[in-house]
């Protein structure tokens, strides 16, 4: 278990992992990175055989770890540029108020550039945070959102406590898995994504690793520190489409 992850949070992924195999994902692992999505899913499974579906599990233990991840991305960008106008018109207006913040760079004054780095102006140094909070956002992406878009599996599933979110909080084409008691309870199925061919054997391979990196954690294999077990000799780009 990593050290920053809480007895409960691991609990729910064993969890998932059993559910997983208890329906038709027989080839499961545990932090497994997904192909195209950036992200790690705590648990990613996979059935058998030639026409065998995949899902993801996420686990969220509460209620802030479950927002953190679930931005809509609409609102996400429709904030952006309301907060983007916001400084466009904070500067316009600090620029008449502080003459004393031009750069005298250029010889008109109406062509010439202002420094506002050291202003200590409340709302405008309100505005500059969460600019930048939200730019962060949208330039990682929405984790929920990006991974039903980008179809990194055929289902994809949230795996929570009971009680620590609303309806409307759950991401849109997500199933859920409630944990009431010591087993997961399906509150809400999760759309069927229809993945790729190609997705589908990427995501396999990288079960296949993370169980390869746990068999040398527990047999104590080191490897040599160059080697890298996550990258191919020839290394596979895979488009937005899942295609080669």
């Amino acid at each position: 278990m990593p050290s920053a992850e809480t007895a409960l949070h691991s609990r729910l992924k064993t969890l998932a992992l059993a559910w997983a195999q208890a329906n038709g994902f027989a080839i499961c692992g545990l932090e497994v990175r997904v192909p195209r999505s950036g992200y790690r899913a705590d648990v990613a499974g996979s059935g058998r055989g030639p026409m065998a579906r995949t899902a993801v599990f996420e686990c969220k233990q509460a209620r802030s770890d479950l927002l953190k991840d679930a931005h809509a991305e609409a609102a996400t960008r429709a904030r952006l540029a309301e907060l983007a106008e916001r400084r466009q018109t904070l500067e316009q207006l600090l620029a008449v108020h502080r003459p004393d913040l031009r750069r005298g760079e250029a010889l008109w004054p109406e062509y010439d550039a202002w420094d506002f780095s050291s202003l200590e102006h409340r709302a405008y140094r309100g505005v500059l945070d969460e600019l930048e909070t939200v730019q962060r956002r949208v330039l990682r992406g929405t984790k929920f959102s990006k991974m039903f878009r980008y179809r990194c599996a055929d289902f994809l599933y949230l795996v929570v406590e009971g009680g620590i979110f609303a309806e409307a909080e759950i991401p849109a084409g997500w199933g859920l898995l409630v944990r009431t008691g010591e087993e997961l309870k399906l509150a809400r199925p999760p759309a069927s994504l229809d993945s790729t061919a190609v997705q589908r054997t990427a995501l396999l391979e990288m079960i296949a690793l993370a169980g390869t990196r746990a068999t040398n954690r527990a047999a104590g294999v080191v490897l040599p520190p160059r080697f890298n077990p996550g990258l191919p000799t020839e290394h596979t780009e895979y488009t937005e489409n899942g295609e080669l």
